[in-house]
């Protein structure tokens, strides 16, 4: 019963992390089906050190989370795998992600100009380095 809970909660907490990059440049790059894990997680183990209060975090707090979220899951399954090399690629693709969800909170939210432009370089470089190593993980990844 306990391995059928651990089951559903891992289950939900990667629909929950796919719908957090939803509407994003980040959900547009789907995290490669060659990185995914298919030792199952558990929900608990996905959000170790995410247990703020949500209700007291402003709007960009809580995107920036969700973000957080995402990319943690996809690391973790992206480590999980048995080779080093594509192991890396995959928790590379994930923290790009994560850095895409970040940089996208700011163009958002943030009212800086530098930081605007950082944020949108962040973007395009992050892209650019997915697309290279998803294309890697697609060739590489038995």
């Amino acid at each position: 019963m306990r391995t059928l809970i651990k089951m559903s909660l891992a289950a939900f907490a990667i629909s929950s992390a796919t719908a957090a990059l939803s509407g994003t440049a980040s959900a547009q790059m789907a995290y490669p089906d060659k990185c995914k894990s298919e030792m199952p997680m558990s929900g608990d183990m996905a959000m170790q050190g995410h247990n703020m209060a949500m209700a007291d975090m402003t709007d960009y707090q809580k995107e920036s989370m969700d973000g957080m979220k995402a990319m943690n899951m996809n690391m973790m399954q992206g480590m999980m795998k048995k080779d080093a090399d594509v192991s890396f690629a995959c928790g590379m693709i994930a923290h790009h992600m994560g850095a895409i969800s970040m940089a996208q909170v700011e163009l958002k939210h943030g009212d800086n100009d530098e930081t605007k432009a950082k944020a949108q370089k962040i973007i395009d470089d992050q892209t650019k380095e997915i697309k290279e190593l998803t294309a890697w993980v697609e060739k590489e990844a038995k």
